[in-house]
């Protein structure tokens, strides 16, 4: 994560490090605040406070899809993971009170690393790159196997079906704009959708600028951004992976479609597929329904992120530019659908 110039933290840091000093040990500390770069949903900030190195994590001033801004549901999890075979950043402190900073909040610790945001990994040596893309496959195939009722998760289980509930939310953040698109949209997903769908702890968001990636040994040492995670279809989990990755090109937001991947060493989706399934992923198939609805998904989230910075609230310095890949990604979608 890159941090940014004090200027970007959007509350009064003097109100939390007064509130820090009265709930954490220690007693009254200097605190120092730095915005993190990347994001474009929940702002992220460094937080040093004596020796603690931590992370805040609070949701825009603005919101306009409250779910996709839970921060006490993103707590929530990483304490319920945290000790598990998912690394995580351990879980500090929730502060559900709004009048501290604006918002509700919580605080992690500070994981050390680097968070990739090209899927390429130009920063790593080639010759680690296949083994990060088995290990993050491996990663999601562990998080699959996760009994949701043992690790504290059981009343994330809601009856009927998670794919059902996804196809009405994303086709219905669009509202009457490009009616005609998610008309088609939704008529195929709801002929498409498997009769029968696994269940399990999914991330939502499961994919490389969402982990921290060790820099000495090339391991991947935590997930963050849970925002959007739920007991749910673990193969939209591999399918959002692929939409990210495979289904978008490096300008558009850093995935790999038209790179030459033998000569950049990175591995097919197929290859990625066979070693989540070799590792106790769900072996079900990446059908042309999961990957339009992956498609439709990112599409509804980068509409968000071009909502909020009409609005002025957003998170990102991109999020203008992020926000117009909607469209691309609905297109992408029906492309999928036509070739179905």
């Amino acid at each position: 994560m890159q941090a940014q110039a004090a200027d970007g933290v959007d509350f009064d840091e003097r109100r939390l490090s007064a509130f820090l000093d009265d709930v954490l040990p220690g007693g009254k500390m200097p605190l120092d605040l730095a915005r993190v770069g990347g994001g474009q949903s929940n702002p992220t900030y460094f937080v040093t406070r004596g020796d603690a190195r931590l992370v805040l994590r609070k949701p825009p001033a603005v919101v306009l899809i409250k779910s996709a801004h839970d921060v006490a549901r993103e707590f929530r999890i990483i304490t319920a993971l945290y000790g598990t075979t998912v690394p995580v950043p351990e879980p500090v402190l929730f502060v559900a009170d709004a009048s501290v900073i604006g918002t509700p909040f919580y605080l992690m610790a500070r994981l050390d690393g680097r968070v990739h945001h090209d899927a390429e990994m130009t920063a790593v040596e080639p010759s680690r790159r296949r083994g990060l893309y088995m290990a993050h496959a491996r990663l999601m195939a562990a998080m699959h196997s996760l009994d949701p009722v043992a690790i504290g998760l059981s009343d994330f289980v809601r009856p009927g079906s998670f794919t059902e509930r996804q196809v009405r939310r994303w086709c219905d953040v669009w509202a009457d704009d490009r009616g005609d698109d998610i008309t088609r949209l939704r008529r195929f997903l709801t002929t498409a959708r498997p009769d029968a769908e696994a269940r399990a702890l999914v991330h939502g968001d499961f994919k490389f600028n969402n982990v921290i990636v060790d820099t000495a040994d090339q391991r991947i040492a935590g997930v963050l951004d849970w925002e959007l995670a739920a007991i749910g279809d673990p193969l939209l989990d591999v399918a959002h992976m692929w939409a990210a990755t495979w289904a978008t090109t490096p300008a558009e937001y850093g995935g790999i479609l038209g790179v030459d991947l033998a000569a950049a060493a990175l591995p097919t989706i197929e290859e990625y597929e066979a070693e989540y399934v070799a590792a106790g992923g769900s072996p079900g198939a990446l059908t042309p329904f999961y990957k339009a609805l992956a498609l439709l998904r990112y599409a509804g989230i980068f509409r968000g992120v071009g909502q909020r910075a009409v609005a002025g609230a957003a998170t990102s310095a991109d999020a203008a530019e992020r926000g117009r890949l909607a469209d691309v990604y609905v297109d992408r979608a029906l492309q999928v659908v036509d070739e179905a």
